[in-house]
Order: C-alpha cells, then structure tokens, then sequence
C-alpha cells in the first residue's frame, strides 16, 4: 500500500499480474527514483523559449544527439540568470528533474543557467545564409512576380494540415474557379528535406502549375530546420515556377523564406497574397470603367467646344472669300508667268538675230558679195599661188553670181609674180 502521495511505501511488494500496483503506486515510485537523482548541470541548445505567467517554458536539446528535454524556470529563479536568454543560445544549466504525479509528465526545473556560446545549429545555420547570400540566391532582382490571376496553384503541405485547409479555403473564397494540385509531404523531421524538395520538383516540371506554395502552420525553431537545408533550399533557388513560403509565423525566418520569391506569413495570407479576391477585381474593374467614361465624355465635349469656337471664327464663318481670294491670286500669277515667258521670248529672239547677223558677216558667201572671187584647180582644191595654175590650167572661178570657167596663161603668172 502507499503512503502520502509524494513518497512511495516501502511495503509495498513487487507486482504482478495477481497483485498489480496502483498507478499512484508507479508514479509516486517514479516520482521518489527521479528526485534521488538531485540537481545536475547539463549544456544543450536552447529551441524554444516562452513566457507565461512571469514563468520561462521551454526545450533544451542535446548538441550532438536527437534528444530534446522540456524545462520550467519559475519567475521567482528568472530574476538570477541573464535577461537576454532566447531561442538558439547555447546554454549550461543547473537542473533538477520533477515528475508531476497527476499528469504524468517530466520536466526539468532550472535553479541557473549560463551562456556558453552561440548554438551550433544557430551557427551552421548563419553561416549558410551568408555563403548562400553572397551567391546571390537572397538577391531581390533574381525574385519572379507572381501571376496576377494563377489557373493552378501547387501546393506543398502536410496531410489532413491546417495549414491545407487554410490555403484551400481562402483561395476558394477569393476566386473559385482556381483549382489545386496538392502533394502531401513531411513537413517536421527527418523526411522533410526529402518530401518538400521532390515534391517541388515535381510542381515545377508540371506547365500546367503557375505557382507554388509551400504551407506550414509555424512552429518551433527545432521543427522547421528541415526548411533551412542547403539541399532544399539551392532546389528551390534552380525553380522556373515562382514560389511562396508560407511555414513561419512572424518571429521565424527559415532560409527558404528568403530564397522564395514571396514570403507569406501564414498559410492565409498565402493565399490572399497568391489568389485575388473576385469581388474586389469586379468592383476595380467597375471604377475603371466608370472613371473611363467619364474621361471619354470630358474629352469628347471639350473637342466639340474647340470645334465649335474654331468654327465660329470670321475666318471659317463663310468659305467663300478662300475661293475669291485663291482665285485673284491665280490670276496674278498667270498674268506674270505671261509677261515672263513673253520677255524671255524677245529676249532670245534679239539674240537669235545677232548671232544670224555675225554668222552671215563671217560666211564664204559673205565674202564673195563684197567682190572677192574663189579660184579652183581641176581637182578641187583652192588656188593659193600662181606656181600652182601653169599656163593653159583650166580653173574654176566662184563669184557672187556664180561660177565660171578659166584658162591660166603665163602672162598671167609674170603678172601675179
């Protein structure tokens, strides 16, 4: 049998299946091996930190090993160890474990805790984000817009999720008509990396998926490691489909939030960032119509009202005087293109005459009506000289009237010598 609750009775025999103990019996036992161990300094990295109550909640884990214990630092122990304590330190802290008897649980209630460095899963990951930041993969020119109305959405989630449930139905309700492929994947432990990044893969060789989105309803910094691979997170980098993160709430920061092209904060607002809301377009394309109309109707009344004062001037009041205006312009032109040609024709004729006048003056004939004569030999050729006719040469004479026939004799050449 037992005692007080807190202690175990030492009458109490081994049990069996006869003479089972009872579970405060188990517990109490439980409760009085753990308290012999006393208090214990241990170092491991904190993942996960709250406060409630003035009281500290939360996880510390092991540095080399998957083990994860909860721990309580009450509000009258937190005002003795450092006020800048948080999620990721790595830490030594005196503990001393307690079983609670009525819920079944352990934890580990600190009396100190000290820091003793960054936690090595804080610092791998910081050092990931730089070397995947100077490649450029965080770079904001390198982000895809979003399609403004996406036909398929890609959805990446865990099944039967809330976070599933969320994005469907806001989507839904915004724009019904978009529809979804979902792959259900581990989104915690250790098949994460290879879920998320095969089901991407498969999303983004898929024409027919315009975006995708990968949902997590939040969660501890140890919980959401997985989205902070190195393998996961160059996967979503070599993506053509834009991507949006959605695994985090406000205070977490997995690396793929910063290699996406969209980082949601939630699963909802996912998908109010993703889909459109129908009734807000329709009401947006309403008001542009509306402000077009208006525009086409001030822009067409002010073009009338210029018209009409254009009309109204002296100048376009009658059409009449262009016509009797061009046509006694016409006439002065015709009158002095006349007198033009007409001087130009006198002008040319005076020189025609006064080129026949010094063309006739310098002719043969010319010559021969002023009384000069062209002697010829037999053969045609000019008589120059007396020593080209001897005596009884027949020549050829040519005179003003005409030609005649000559004979040279020699008192002919004794008198042109």
């Amino acid at each position: 049998m037992t005692g007080t609750a807190g202690a175990p009775s030492m009458e109490v025999g081994p049990p069996t299946a006869e003479a089972p103990w009872p579970v405060a019996t188990l517990s109490s036992k439980i409760r009085g091996w753990i308290e012999r161990l006393g208090t214990a300094w241990v170092e491991g990295e904190i993942t996960q930190w709250g406060v409630s109550g003035g009281n500290v909640y939360g996880k510390l884990k092991d540095l080399n090993e998957d083990a994860t214990v909860s721990f309580t630092i009450w509000s009258s122990v937190k005002g003795r160890i450092p006020a800048d304590l948080k999620q990721g330190d790595r830490v030594v802290a005196a503990v001393k474990p307690n079983f609670w008897v009525k819920g079944g649980t352990l934890t580990m209630q600190v009396f100190d805790m000290r820091h003793v460095g960054l936690g090595d899963l804080l610092e791998r990951l910081e050092r990931l984000r730089a070397q995947l930041a100077a490649e450029g993969l965080f770079a904001p020119e390198r982000k895809k817009r979003l399609p403004f109305l996406p036909h398929c959405i890609g959805l990446i989630t865990g099944k039967d999720s809330d976070a599933e449930k969320d994005v469907l139905r806001n989507a839904q309700l915004r724009w019904p008509q978009v529809s979804f492929r979902t792959i259900h994947a581990a989104v915690q432990g250790e098949r994460t990396v290879a879920d998320v990044t095969a089901a991407l893969r498969t999303l983004d060789a898929d024409p027919e998926v315009d975006v995708i989105i990968i949902a997590r309803g939040g969660g501890d910094f140890q919980n959401l490691l997985g989205f902070s691979d190195e393998t996961l997170v160059r996967a979503a980098a070599a993506c053509v489909t834009p991507i949006v993160s959605a695994i985090g709430h406000e205070a977490d920061r997995p690396l793929l939030d910063e290699v996406a092209d969209l980082r949601a904060s939630t699963p909802t607002d996912a998908a109010k960032r993703v889909v459109p809301d129908v009734a807000e377009e329709l009401v947006r394309v309403q008001q542009a119509r509306t402000r077009l109309g208006v525009r086409l109707t001030h822009l067409i009344g002010s073009e009338i009202d210029r018209i009409g004062h254009l009309r109204s001037r002296p100048s376009l009041a009658s059409s009449g005087w262009i016509v009797d205006w061009r046509a006694e312009e016409l006439t002065r032109y015709v009158a002095r293109g006349a007198e033009l040609v007409e001087r130009a024709i006198e002008r040319e004729s005076n020189r025609t005459a006064e080129l026949r006048g010094q063309l006739r003056a310098l002719s043969p004939q010319g010559t021969l009506d002023r009384g000069y004569a062209i002697v010829q030999l037999p053969g045609g050729d000019v008589l120059r000289s007396p020593e080209e006719s001897p005596s009884g040469t027949r020549l050829t004479v040519t005179v003003a009237g005409g030609s005649l026939r000559a004979v040279a004799d020699s008192a002919g050449d004794q008198i042109g010598k």
